[in-house]
């Protein structure tokens, strides 16, 4: 039973082929525990070139935009790249709120 979309953030630059296949078993996962992974990081290099500066902005700004439509975030792996920097303290806003303490 799918519960809910998870956002899921792990490394890309760098050995590329080992990150997507890091991410592939993120994903693998987040789907075997009942999640829907959403990985924009295996969708956008389809069609965008990471080594442009406005092209890579451009990719990390429609991510954002879909982890807001997102149930969560995982940020997975031990190293957390710039891109994962991002997504994460974008994850905080959408996810965190002030509960009142007595």
């Amino acid at each position: 039973m799918m519960t809910g979309l998870v956002y899921i953030a792990s490394p890309y630059a760098g050995d590329v082929e080992a990150n997507l296949a890091f991410a592939g078993q993120a994903g693998r996962y987040c789907m075997m525990q009942g999640g829907i992974p959403v990985i924009p990081h295996m969708m956008y290099p389809a069609f965008l070139d990471d080594t442009d500066p406005a092209q890579r902005g451009l990719g990390i700004e429609m991510g954002l935009r879909l982890m807001e439509v997102c149930d969560c975030a995982w940020i997975c792996g031990e190293h957390i790249s710039a891109g994962m920097k991002q997504e994460l303290a974008f994850a905080c806003l959408l996810y965190t709120s002030p509960s009142p303490r007595d």
